[in-house]
């Protein structure tokens, strides 16, 4: 465990719970309430349509009326999906870029015997159906996982038409097995991958283009690495800008703006502060955060979204981020290098477990209880 006195060596001060002004212009509607949910991890809209999932194992349809009472079942695989462990289950959702024409779409789940985590591609009946085939499942790649927790679990297409993966550390407590600065493995990763063309027995192949591809004893697949469970990442809708919140240790967590090649500093540092050794580490060539928070604030950041809706104009270009033990919902800008406007915008209450982005770029959060709630103006 870090000291939470320990000096941090990044260009920024750590938030405290006194240190934010709040704003007084958004709050949270509740949306689809004529509807239940269990667990939920994800919500994605594609093709019109709205699509969450709930950590056990099921992919659900919905309608773009967020006051409808319809919902449909589109993928059920909790009998291959493990959710014995509270970080495990089904846990990433992405559709292809192509969908309305291949309906093809990629979800993330923790499996058993071996305890792995595996990245599919299943296929709608039709692109258009509410429903997709069990037997087309064509598995990308699986990746053994040491232990139950930090298993990352986001999955989303860049604007470059990659995959992109996020895998934690492999768990346990100060990653034991040293995979955040082991290049050699995926895991503590974010990972960079083309699941275009391939054929029926083949998953991926390695961009040519990705950091580490050719690099001895390197695994091609990594975009970025160095982090410990990078739960929720996304992309900036009108930038391209890769932006993540990595869960820390017992005292720092984290939000960070990922490049190509990026080491982001796990487990030397949990934020911008040594971690191992405690009393002194070298940080030269790490990519610290953008931001960071201690304990006081919360327990688990939920990376979201830099908003790009038009329905409440304050926050236009502003990232959002949660915490999963605080409720707080905050945001800020980052203009030359610099955060600004950073702002206490929401503090819900809830246990927020993800945020969601519709079509028009408006933001969703999901919470532990089931609920989704829309981001929206206060007055």
């Amino acid at each position: 465990m870090v000291s939470p006195a320990a000096p941090s060596l990044a260009p920024f001060p750590t938030l405290t719970s006194s240190s934010l002004p709040q704003s007084q212009g958004v709050k949270l509607e509740p949306v689809f309430e004529a509807l239940s949910f269990n667990g939920l991890t994800n919500l994605v809209q594609a093709g019109g349509r709205f699509y969450v999932t709930e950590q056990a194992g099921r992919v659900i349809s919905i309608p773009a009326d967020t006051e409808t009472s319809e919902a449909t079942i589109f993928l059920d695989i909790r009998d291959q999906v493990n959710d014995a462990g509270n970080e495990e289950g089904l846990l990433g959702l992405a559709f292809d870029p192509e969908f309305d024409s291949n309906g093809h779409f990629y979800v993330y789940y923790s499996a058993t015997k071996p305890r792995r985590s595996v990245v599919s591609r299943f296929t709608a009946t039709v692109p258009d159906a509410n429903t997709a085939r069990l037997e087309s499942e064509l598995v990308i790649m699986e990746i053994p996982q040491p232990f139950q927790n930090h298993n990352g679990g986001q999955l989303a297409f860049g604007p470059d038409g990659m995959l992109y993966v996020a895998l934690g550390d492999g768990g346990s407590g100060g990653d034991p097995q040293g995979n955040g600065q082991n290049l050699s493995t995926l895991l503590g990763s974010i990972l960079r991958i083309d699941v275009s063309g391939v054929g029926p027995d083949s998953g991926y192949r390695v961009p040519p283009d990705n950091p580490f591809l050719g690099v001895p004893d390197a695994r091609g697949e990594i975009w970025a690495y160095g982090f410990r469970n990078p739960w929720r990442f996304s992309f900036d809708r009108q930038t391209g800008d890769l932006w993540a919140g990595d869960v820390g240790q017992n005292s720092y967590e984290e939000v960070d703006l990922v490049v190509r090649g990026g080491s982001y500093g796990w487990n030397k540092l949990e934020g911008g502060h040594c971690f191992s050794p405690r009393d002194g580490c070298d940080p030269s060539g790490t990519e610290l955060p953008v931001i960071e928070y201690g304990s006081n604030k919360g327990c688990s950041v939920i990376g979201g979204y830099v908003y790009r809706g038009t329905r409440i104009p304050s926050l236009a270009g502003t990232y959002l981020y949660g915490d999963y033990c605080s409720g707080e919902i905050h945001g800020f800008h980052l203009e030359g290098g610099e955060v600004v406007e950073h702002q206490l915008l929401v503090d819900s209450g809830l246990m927020i477990t993800s945020f969601g982005e519709d079509e028009e770029g408006e933001i969703y959060v999901l919470s532990q209880d089931g609920g989704i709630y829309r981001l929206k103006a206060d007055g």
